[in-house]
């Protein structure tokens, strides 16, 4: 993706090159409970296949953060975030633009993702335990909103091609349809196994 975009800087390349990635591995990440559910195969609270491409999505998404804070607006990260004096006048200077909705929810779903990045190792789990660990692990889905609202943001600022527009929605419709068949099988599975116990004798 880096060498065939038709950017002329590297730095454009490289956020490109490291933003799509990310989202196609995050999808994948939130794709593997449910196949597993959908396939009625152990789904234990630490998958190896889950937590490596968790741990790639770390990496990427950090860098295409990092990266990305040079590109529109270069040696002035600060303006992704705030009005600049030249811009408008406004009571707060807060940006509250689709650029700044773009970044706001880029910057907060990164800093998510860096913390489970930063849990998604043996030595977490057992010091929070089984229950703990997988509580915050569930901010995963938090952290797919997010950048499905980032994606969007910057989708409509760049006017970008049908092509990557569907990259995006395939993306996001793959995650929560998986994790909504996962869901609806889990609940069937809970259904029939109450059916299936005795009934209390009555007093």
């Amino acid at each position: 993706m880096y060498f065939t975009r038709p950017y002329t800087d590297t730095l454009s390349r490289a956020s490109f090159a490291t933003a799509y990635p990310a989202l196609i591995l995050l999808a994948a990440t939130l794709t593997v409970g449910p196949w597993k559910v959908l396939r009625s195969q152990a789904n234990p609270v630490s998958n190896d296949l889950r937590r490596d491409l968790g741990i790639w999505t770390g990496i990427l998404g950090i860098v295409h953060t990092a990266v990305g804070q040079c590109v529109h607006l270069r040696a002035r990260p600060w303006l992704y975030y705030v009005y600049g004096p030249t811009e408008h006048h406004h009571p707060i200077p807060v940006r509250h633009d689709l650029f700044g909705f773009a970044n706001y929810t880029g910057a907060l779903g990164v800093l998510i993702l860096a913390g489970l990045f930063a849990m998604s190792n043996d030595a977490s789990l057992r010091r929070l335990g089984a229950p703990g660990w997988k509580l915050l692990q569930r901010w995963n889905y938090g952290v797919a909103v997010l950048v499905a609202m980032h994606a969007g943001g910057y989708l409509i600022i760049e006017k970008q091609q049908f092509r990557f527009v569907t990259a995006v929605m395939a993306c996001i419709v793959a995650e929560a349809g998986f994790q909504l068949a996962g869901l609806m099988k889990r609940r069937s599975q809970a259904g029939a196994t109450r059916r299936c116990q005795p009934a209390s004798d009555a007093e």
